[in-house]
């Protein structure tokens, strides 16, 4: 079906509807991607690169219990006419129009919901802010809201193996660039030479043919990420404006999705005046196609487009899977977050590896590591010693890192491991900043959750020494006794990751220059991890994890 926008450009559409007459209420959900995926009979798979875009959710479950499920490509994709925006005004613009259309339809109660995750939950959410009347309800976890912070520059440092893998599953598309519009040609001429130039983006093959070709397939959108480094009007255009939305909304994602959705539910999540569910699964994505959370959003869309009291609404607003536990996991509910009970506890960088309470000792120096294209690119890393009791620790965490460097820029990748008692480790969580971004805004950060702005670059001095704050993507963890805590500090993410979802917060831009980076631990230079303990954990780690290493006999 094609539905005609007000520029007369067709929007090519899939519509499901029960197999009866008289009106029902309907769901819509948007892509980017091959439109057969989203409503092919196929058995649920693990994601991977082959059926990651099938997020739409399964419309004919929705028909066979009273819904019109309609499914349409963004404009420049797909059979879509026009050309893509990357989820600009226009593309918005759209799918606001096919709800109205959606509504008049003889089919249509007039009532509309939003469903579908990553994409869908993205666009779900762009809509929301629009608050248009027809749509009553959206259903859309996994959806980043932040398109600089959360997708392409995590920290400031580009994310470079995802611009380039997504761009190529956008189905058929036509691109509608904004930088050489925006900027006009003469500034556009010169950041395009300029990027040309940079030894650490042409060493990116992908990168290199964009700006080399950058008017011929997806190229207008990957050298737009790439001309807009800082953070700006380009993303700003595409970020929703979350305050604003009133229409009745679940969000979520897992703990696994911490370089991209998790940060902009959490997010969402603050500042959503509305009606709102937030659930937080497992570290292990959604299988394809999408399935796992039919039923909970029948039960809200029962409720607002059909007026039935699922008891939804009774239920706590938030709901987080807190795994670990000897590998039980459990489930906990909550009314806020982070959680009421969530203490804070520093934990300091000490030499030798040691991650502990104990504030520094006298001049205990500094522990480094080279980053170094020739040689290595290394990491150092602080693990606490043996926990000697069940330990939860659920929420965003921080660092304060001193750091000398002997390049004029310093990319900081921090990542939190549970280190089990015969030593392998399984990563937690990950947090980025790139030195010359490290300014911070006060006015808008938390004590756990530094906010920098991204917008004025300041000169990392090589040898000085400089302070970093890095917020860590929100993470949850039941340790038990035995267990270590380890933070990682390098200038890489090289890791073998242990989880297909793991990629998603790997393969970022890196330096070709060579460095040795120090990072200092002493009084003067207090490096410190700050980390969410809900329970446990409350007289502290033990040095000697509370057993003696001889006995005296008096």
């Amino acid at each position: 079906m094609r539905i005609v926008m007000d520029d007369g450009v067709e929007i090519d559409a899939q519509v499901f509807r029960p197999d009866s007459d008289g009106q029902f209420p309907a769901l819509l959900g948007v892509h980017a991607y091959d439109a057969a995926m989203q409503s092919a009979h196929s058995h649920p798979r693990a994601m991977r690169l082959a059926n990651a875009q099938a997020e739409a959710g399964d419309p004919y479950f929705y028909a066979r219990r009273g819904y019109v499920h309609v499914i349409v490509n963004a404009r420049g994709t797909g059979a879509s006419g026009g050309r893509y925006s990357h989820y600009g005004p226009r593309d918005v613009d759209d799918i606001v129009a096919v709800i109205e259309w959606m509504a008049a339809q003889p089919w249509c109660t007039g009532g509309v919901g939003m469903f579908g995750v990553s994409y869908f939950a993205v666009a779900a959410k762009q809509v929301a802010a629009r608050n248009p009347e027809p749509l009553k309800a959206v259903f859309s976890p996994f959806g980043y809201t932040d398109f600089y912070r959360d997708k392409f520059y995590h920290g400031g440092i580009l994310a470079r193996n995802f611009v380039t893998s997504w761009t190529k599953q956008l189905a058929n598309v036509e691109v509608d660039g904004w930088s050489k519009k925006a900027l006009g040609e003469e500034e556009y001429a010169r950041r395009l030479e300029e990027l040309r130039a940079d030894p650490d983006i042409t060493a990116v093959p992908e990168l290199a043919a964009a700006l080399a070709a950058p008017d011929t397939n997806a190229h207008p959108l990957i050298v737009d990420v790439l001309m807009n480094s800082v953070d700006g009007p380009y993303w700003h255009e595409r970020n929703p404006d979350l305050t604003a939305i009133r229409v009745p909304i679940v969000l979520g994602a897992c703990w696994g999705m911490y370089g991209l959705h998790l940060p902009g539910e959490f997010r969402a999540w603050k500042q959503i005046d509305a009606p709102k569910k937030l659930i937080v699964g497992p570290p292990i994505y959604l299988d394809r196609p999408v399935y796992q959370y039919a039923e909970q959003s029948l039960r809200w869309f029962d409720h607002w487009l059909k007026g039935n009291d699922t008891g939804y609404l009774d239920e706590p607003p938030v709901q987080l899977f807190l795994p670990g536990d000897d590998g039980k996991g459990s489930w906990r509910d909550a009314h806020e977050w982070p959680l009421p009970k969530t203490a804070w506890h520093s934990f300091y960088l000490h030499r030798e590896g040691l991650l502990s309470e104990h504030e520094h000792w006298p001049r205990e120096g500094a522990s480094g590591y080279e980053d170094n294209i020739y040689n290595g690119r290394d990491a150092v890393t602080f693990t606490t010693p043996p926990l000697v009791e069940r330990t939860e620790m659920v929420g965003p965490a921080t660092a304060t890192v001193y750091a000398a460097t002997t390049d004029d820029e310093l990319l900081l990748f921090l990542s939190l491991w549970m280190v089990d008692a015969d030593g392998s480790r399984h990563l937690l969580t990950r947090g980025w900043l790139r030195g010359t971004l490290r300014e911070v805004d006060e006015a808008r950060s938390e004590p756990w959750l530094p906010e920098h702005p991204y917008t004025n670059p300041e000169p990392v001095t090589p040898d000085a020494v400089h302070r970093y704050e890095i917020s860590l993507s929100p993470t949850a963890y039941v340790f038990t006794p035995g267990q270590r805590i380890q933070l990682q500090v390098s200038s890489s993410d090289l890791e073998r990751p242990e989880r297909f979802v793991d990629v998603v917060g790997q393969g970022h831009l890196l330096r070709r220059s060579p460095s040795w980076v120090s990072i200092l631990h002493d009084a003067e230079h207090p490096s410190e991890l700050m980390l969410p303990i809900t329970d446990g954990n409350r007289i502290g780690t033990y040095m000697s994890a509370g057993t003696a290493t001889s006995v005296e006999i008096p």
